[in-house]
């Protein structure tokens, strides 16, 4: 199946995998679309279903030029399901059927286990428009607004795109696991989600810029192991997908720089040295420097926790079918079956950290989540220089691996950020040091208020020095509907 460049839009499902000519997909998904647009309806963005939003909208995969903005209504956005171009002649670059010619489908005694990879990735995508659905009451500009909505619809899109693939590669198996991914909900006592960041709660846009900087960068981190798959309509899925998936990393590593930036600016104006005097910052109403790092801390270790044990036989296992690879799988200079080689895991030894070799294919986690860590580093350098800038002595830091875990090697113990051992008597007597206290929480709280004209920003963060699709910053991104 070779796939178009431009999307068809002549149907009610935009698409380029020749819909129309496969009568029983196509059935199957206009069976699930009522129950989508539902589910859209219910959870979806809270309060804003009627408002013009300046949205982009995929109308092609070619790189050069995929996606045009217009004002449109979220419920009715043309959620497609857009696959990247075929590449002629690709091999499985990785496992046991490295060089084989990639399948166009489900190899038969891998279906199970590609299934599950394909369900637990589809289910990622409505949590987090669960989870994001109020805070369009409390936006801080029509600007981050919009921004949200764009991240909003683009997650749904998503959810479609893996839908497509249970659909058609899945038969009745697949048709069920589709009409679940509609029936759990995030945070639900009856039916969470299946991965654990994807149940908490995001109750401020402080909060949201977290999620979309370190959770959607776990998102791009899996999404890159899955395009490397054997597997190639899933490959060419997530190729298309990280595209979109850039702009949701975009607004989370600009909101958390516009914040700091803020900060900074008050503090400055106000006559402030000290940055972490609380009582002097907040007055100002914005977010001080610690409070920031104390979200930081959460919401990365949060996000860790998403790649699993550090060991993990199951990843060991999608690696050798050709399922699942590493981050830039083709780039790597080895043999891309990993038979004899070894990767370095911290673990808990005697009570200490300490680095331990292991076999490379079990540390399949451990070096997506070492190739992650350096990537959030970037966003680090960025913030901290805003702050060297103006001219402060204070560095927001990644927490040591072993900090607030509740998956893999570090689960049962206690560490401080800096990676030290302690005990729960000091546990509990320091967590709110490093961690969001409920008085962070009401005061972060406090600070989000609604902005709703047109080139309005909230006290706590700073106008975009650019906007969306080079529109100035008093453009209005959102009509509300009032």
């Amino acid at each position: 199946m070779n796939v178009n460049i431009n999307v068809d839009y002549s149907s009610t499902i935009p698409n380029n995998v020749g819909l129309s000519e496969d009568r029983r997909v196509l059935k199957a998904l206009e069976v699930w679309h009522p129950g989508y647009l539902d589910w859209w309806q219910d959870m979806g963005p809270d309060g804003f279903q009627e408002s013009l939003v300046y949205l982009r909208t995929a109308y092609s995969v070619d790189p050069r030029g995929w996606a045009k903005f217009d004002y449109v209504r979220m419920p009715e956005y043309r959620w497609g399901i857009l696959l990247a171009p075929q590449e002629e002649n690709r091999k499985v670059p990785f496992g046991e059927h490295y060089g084989e010619p990639a399948w166009q489908d489900v190899p038969g005694e891998h279906r199970a286990m590609l299934r599950r990879l394909v369900v637990i990735q589809g289910d990622t995508e409505p949590a987090s428009v669960e989870q994001q659905r109020h805070l369009g009451k409390t936006a801080p500009s029509l600007y981050d607004m919009r921004n949200l909505f764009q991240v909003n619809v683009e997650e749904g899109r998503h959810l479609w795109a893996m839908v497509y693939l249970l659909q058609k590669y899945f038969g009745r198996d697949g048709r069920e696991e589709a009409d679940e991914l509609l029936r759990r909900r995030s945070g639900s006592a009856d039916a969470p989600r299946m991965l654990g960041a994807f149940n908490e709660a995001t109750p401020d846009w402080l909060s949201f810029f977290m999620f979309t900087y370190f959770t959607d960068r776990d998102g791009k981190m899996q999404l890159h192991s899955l395009a490397q798959s054997g597997f190639d309509p899933l490959s060419r899925t997530c190729r298309f997908m990280l595209t979109e998936e850039a702009h949701h990393m975009f607004v989370g590593e600009t909101g958390i720089s516009r914040v700091v930036q803020r900060t900074c600016d008050a503090m400055k104006e106000a006559g402030i040295s000290d940055p972490t005097d609380i009582a002097k910052v907040r007055p100002l109403g914005v977010i001080d420097l610690p409070t920031l790092q104390k979200k930081l801390n959460l919401h990365y270790t949060l996000s860790l926790d998403l790649f699993g044990s550090e060991v993990s036989t199951n990843a060991a296992n999608a690696f050798n079918a050709g399922l699942k690879g590493r981050y830039r799988e083709t780039q790597i200079e080895d043999d891309h079956q990993l038979k004899n080689d070894t990767y370095p895991v911290l673990k808990l030894v005697n009570g200490e950290i300490k680095r331990v070799d292991e076999p490379a294919l079990t540390a399949l986690n451990m070096r997506l989540r070492d190739d992650y860590t350096q990537d959030c580093v970037k966003g680090l350098l960025r913030w901290n220089k805003i702050i060297t800038l103006a001219g402060y002595d204070y560095k927001l830091t990644l927490p040591n691996v072993a900090f607030h875990r509740a998956i893999g090697e570090f689960k049962t113990v206690h560490a401080t950020p800096d990676g030290v051992l302690i005990d729960d008597a000091a546990w509990g007597k320091r967590k709110s040091d490093w961690l969001p206290s409920t008085e962070d929480g009401d005061f972060i709280a406090s600070l989000m208020t609604p902005h709703y004209e047109t080139g309005q920003f909230a006290s706590w963060i700073a106008p975009p020095k650019v906007g969306i699709d080079n529109k100035p910053g008093d453009f209005e991104y959102v009509k509300i509907e009032t």
